[in-house]
């Protein structure tokens, strides 16, 4: 076997047992956690300002943010309303990995928050690699990103738990064929639930909220 292929197994083997550790610790607190993965500019911290706002009151809420650099997204879910919010800075490195997300987990009392939401760094690639430990996995796309994006990327919208569509009110100006892009979603992960929404008019934010309020109640 090839030197390369067996260190890139040996990385990916260490990855899921502090995954594992991580689900393992979040479960015992019993918080229900979630990995927000996008591309860069599809609205994950918008999504988060606007999930915070919707559920002020209702829940405890955890934010990790993922970057390569800068506070700036951890800084914003912190104004947004988000109890405690903790920035991981990758150093250049393009995805957030079980060992990253450990020692954001080490820095919070669990047992205090509801939700745990954690922002990825924007990356249609590495991040569908590793895992981090959370109960789901949730995918951004975004309507001025293109309705390709599924077929370009198969790995990442392939291993997701949800699927939200980003800035729908922007279909009337810009040419994107949803039924084209849904064609493609459902090839790779058929019946996988779907939001469409925007952040800027607000709709469809109301059903991703009750998504989120059902799982946390059922612990799932």
């Amino acid at each position: 076997m090839p030197l390369n292929v067996s260190v890139v197994e040996n990385i990916m083997s260490a990855n899921d047992r502090l995954a594992q550790e991580n689900h393992a610790r979040i479960n015992a607190a019993g918080v229900f956690s979630l990995n927000l993965m996008a591309s860069p500019g599809a609205g994950k911290t918008s999504v988060i300002e606007q999930t915070l706002a919707r559920l002020s009151g209702q829940l405890r809420i955890a934010v990790v943010d993922g970057d390569i650099a800068t506070s700036l997204d951890a800084d914003r879910a912190a104004a947004a309303g988000a109890q405690a919010s903790i920035q991981i800075n990758t150093g250049g490195e393009c995805h957030l990995d079980a060992v990253m997300l450990r020692g954001a987990l080490e820095q919070l009392d669990l047992k205090q928050f509801d939700l745990l939401i954690v922002e990825n760094v924007g990356n249609l690639v590495c991040p569908a690699d590793f895992r981090l430990g959370t109960h789901k996995s949730v995918l951004i796309a975004s309507i001025p990103e293109g309705d390709d994006k599924p077929y370009k990327y198969p790995g990442m919208y392939r291993g997701v738990d949800a699927l939200v569509i980003n800035k729908i009110d922007l279909l009337p100006y810009i040419d994107f064929k949803m039924d084209f892009f849904r064609r493609g979603v459902e090839a790779l992960n058929p019946g996988v639930m779907t939001f469409p929404l925007s952040c800027t008019t607000g709709e469809g934010l109301e059903q991703w909220v009750a998504w989120l309020l059902q799982n946390v109640k059922h612990g799932t």
